[in-house]
């Protein structure tokens, strides 16, 4: 079985084209067998890279990195609400401004060192990628029971549909290669205080966004697709492309594949990376009576009498709450439902 890790994205700022192609070659060099890096759009890295000499320090604590493109735009940024690891490269020019971790672009050792010290800061994430992926191997029936995870007799991860998942801070995937699944009594196990903790729709969710598994059943790629519920995850976690899928299968039901790349214009891969976000938080289904119709669900089956057995299936909620299914003004096609967080949380 091949070990897998996460992909860590780099966003940059106020730099020219041959030192984005620079930063890609040090974000290549920087991985690990904990996981790897890739330069990505600033908006959805999970860290920063910004140029000093074109970093401004305005009022209030707030900083403007300047494009060093004519076509490019300025970044701005308050300092308070950064929340993610960001390193500056020399020189910085900005007079009084003395940023926690700086490095040299063009020193290719500098700048791996400064992304394997963010890949400690974003441990928990590592981590709770290597439970996902576990999940994604071992396929528990999670709606049927509580879990813990152990490796010998140590607790590497719990997960409960109420408590949510924690993990031990600091495993990787290889840790979970030779762990057992344990099935406890509903209710009958707790995540240890120091264990991170998060929504089981939110782990799978974070995992969807970073593997290069298709997560994505094969008959999901033939048969008439239908919308569940909108996914138990905070909103700005949302893109585009997932609201536009939703909208699509509430004004039209049964839309296949091929439909909806049709009516999106979204490519294959693309469009199957949206599917499998949505179907791992159990949003979507293949199944008409696991499917929202009319504003309200039908008469969901049991677990059991599915045919799409799957560890997915257990982040869906087989009976929802009135709350869930507010009712919205007919011509409202911004989203299916309201979003909401994740009863895990």
């Amino acid at each position: 079985m091949s070990i897998e890790v996460p992909v860590l994205r780099l966003g940059l700022a106020g730099y020219t084209e041959a030192q984005h192609k620079t930063a890609a070659d040090i974000a290549a060099a920087a991985g690990s067998a904990r996981a790897r890096w890739e330069v990505a759009a600033f908006a959805d890295a999970d860290a920063w890279w910004l140029d000093g000499s074109r970093t401004l320090l305005m009022s209030n604590d707030h900083l403007r990195v300047q494009p060093a493109v004519p076509s490019g735009r300025s970044v701005q940024l308050a300092l308070a609400d950064v929340d993610r690891p960001v390193a500056f490269s020399v020189p910085i020019t900005a007079p009084g401004f003395k940023p926690a971790v700086t490095f040299n672009i063009g020193e290719k050792a500098a700048g791996v060192a400064v992304l394997n010290q963010f890949t400690g800061w974003l441990q928990t994430m590592v981590s709770q990628f290597a439970l996902a992926s576990s999940i994604a191997d071992q396929q528990p029936t999670l709606n049927s029971g509580s879990w813990e995870v152990l490796r010998d007799h140590e607790l590497l991860a719990v997960v409960d549909l109420k408590l949510g998942a924690g993990v031990m801070p600091g495993v990787t995937v290889k840790d979970f290669e030779k762990a057992s699944w344990c099935i406890r009594d509903l209710g009958a196990v707790s995540i240890p205080h120091h264990y991170p903790r998060i929504s089981v729709s939110q782990l799978m969710w974070q995992y969807a966004q970073r593997t290069q598994r298709d997560l994505l059943p094969p008959h999901y790629r033939s048969q008439p697709l239908f919308f569940r519920r909108p996914p138990r995850l905070p909103q700005r976690q949302m893109k585009d492309a997932h609201l536009l899928v939703m909208r699509e299968l509430v004004s039209h039901p049964g839309m296949n594949f091929s439909g909806l790349q049709q009516a999106s214009g979204m490519g294959d891969e693309q469009l199957a990376r949206v599917l499998s976000a949505l179907y791992v938080v159990g949003s979507i289904t293949s199944n008409a009576k696991r499917a929202t119709a009319g504003g309200a669900r039908t008469t969901p089956l049991r677990d059991g009498a599915s045919s799409e057995q799957s560890v997915y299936f257990s982040v869906m909620d087989s009976t929802p709450r009135t709350s869930d299914l507010q009712a919205r003004p007919s011509n409202d096609f911004t989203a299916p439902l309201p979003l909401m967080p994740d009863s895990g949380q």
